[in-house]
């Protein structure tokens, strides 16, 4: 079919060169590749990428101060935050126009709201201020510093025009030096908050901690579990598989509030301790409200997911080969060791991961049975979110988080590899 030119290029029965051929049906193999996954991607980035990275971009975004007071933040520049003195009368010029602006746009007091993270007594300030600003008839001021202040002494204040110039930019790291428990001083140095105020590095530590114990709890379980169900019968392997399968059945809320009836004082543990004579009455364990039930709890409600991928690693393991090392001269529990757990590691790999991931982000079961010593960071950031509406340090912690993840991800690769992981 293909026939030589006078150039002694090869051609296809439709004249075109065989080598543009090829790349034309390479490159329409892919464009259908791509029409297929399309789809996917686009709903992957509409509804995970982007909510994500516009709520991380909270932890460094600032633009509310220039946005509300352009002119002060201009007129700022000038002055020496640390020279002891106050603002010049332009200062307070330019801060009257632009708060009578954000008054009429109701814009001023998310922006006292906003300062107010980091300088308790904003928000009640600008409200104030917005309140009474209306009457203030500019043509007639002849000191603008002593209209404000005579509307509200916070103005009055250094601290306060510090705090407005040290967050005139559009952008802030005040967000992610709060969630490591550090600050910005007035001269720009960078210092650690005192011990009393100090929480969020605790937390994360606390998190990996307990984290780390919980997935190490969910494999010393799941592995026994896992070898039984892979190597009985199927007519027995199949009822305690569907046991394991069970929990998914019960809603996540339900299985933690039942822990709350198990792990209580008067609590069903508590009351066979006590019947059986190991505790008495006065001396009933305290497993609520605290690290212990959260390890409990959790430990429970993330032990499917190690069995599972063991299992379906330890379906695929002959057991011709323990029976080939014991030949050899092997005991069974050295044929169990240097033969059956080694071929386990990709499941182990697989479900250690997938438990410690899980473990990292959890909310509802700390929240409900965590107490104040049991709670992950996952909660602070809830509460940020629902109550306090600091968004921005929600963001900040969220982020922290992240990289910790990609972190561990990175070593956990470099350590174990992730080719090795496996899930079936």
């Amino acid at each position: 079919m293909a026939t030589v030119t006078a150039e002694s290029k090869t051609l296809g029965s439709s004249g075109i060169p065989l080598k543009v051929g090829l790349r034309r049906s390479q490159l329409l193999g892919k464009t259908r590749a791509l029409a297929l996954v399309l789809p996917l991607l686009l709903f992957v980035v509409v509804t995970f990428v982007l909510p994500i990275t516009t709520v991380l971009t909270r932890s460094f975004d600032n633009r509310i101060v220039p946005d509300t007071l352009p002119k002060t933040v201009v007129a700022l520049r000038d002055w020496d935050a640390g020279s002891g003195q106050l603002p010049s009368e332009a200062v307070y010029r330019a801060f009257v126009n632009d708060i009578k602006i954000a008054v009429r746009e109701r814009a001023h007091t998310r922006l006292g709201q906003r300062l107010n993270y980091d300088h308790p007594g904003m928000a009640s300030a600008f409200r104030s201020t917005g309140r009474k600003i209306k009457r203030l008839q500019i043509e007639q001021i002849t000191s603008f510093r002593e209209a404000l202040i005579n509307i509200n002494k916070t103005w009055g204040n250094i601290g306060t025009w510090q705090t407005i110039k040290r967050f005139s930019s559009r952008y802030t790291d005040g967000y992610l030096l709060k969630a490591l428990d550090m600050k910005r001083a007035q001269d720009g140095r960078i210092e650690a908050i005192s011990k009393d105020k100090s929480i969020y590095v605790l937390l994360f530590w606390r998190t990996l901690a307990m984290s780390l114990f919980i997935t190490l709890a969910t494999l010393v379980l799941g592995f026994p579990i896992a070898y039984l169900i892979a190597n009985l019968p199927q007519r027995y392997g199949n009822p305690l598989l569907i046991l394991v399968l069970l929990p998914f059945w019960t809603s996540l809320l339900v299985r933690t509030t039942s822990w709350i009836v198990l792990l209580q004082k008067e609590g069903v543990i508590n009351d066979m301790l006590v019947g059986i004579g190991l505790i008495t009455e006065q001396g009933r364990l305290t497993m609520i409200h605290n690290a212990t039930g959260t390890i409990i709890a959790m430990t429970h409600i993330l032990l499917p997911f190690m069995v599972l991928p063991l299992y379906s690693v330890m379906k695929t393991i002959p057991l011709s080969y323990m029976r080939a090392a014991q030949s050899l001269g092997a005991s069974r529990l050295r044929a169990f060791w240097k033969v059956y757990f080694p071929n386990t590691m990709p499941g182990i790999g697989a479900g250690s991961i997938l438990v410690f991931i899980l473990a990292i982000g959890y909310y509802i079961t700390p929240e409900l049975v965590g107490g104040s010593s049991g709670t992950f960071i996952s909660n602070r950031i809830a509460f940020h979110i629902s109550s306090s509406l600091n968004w921005g340090l929600a963001a900040a912690l969220g982020m922290l988080l992240l990289i910790l993840l990609l972190i561990l991800y990175l070593l956990y690769d470099r350590i174990v590899g992730i080719d090795n992981m496996k899930l079936g």
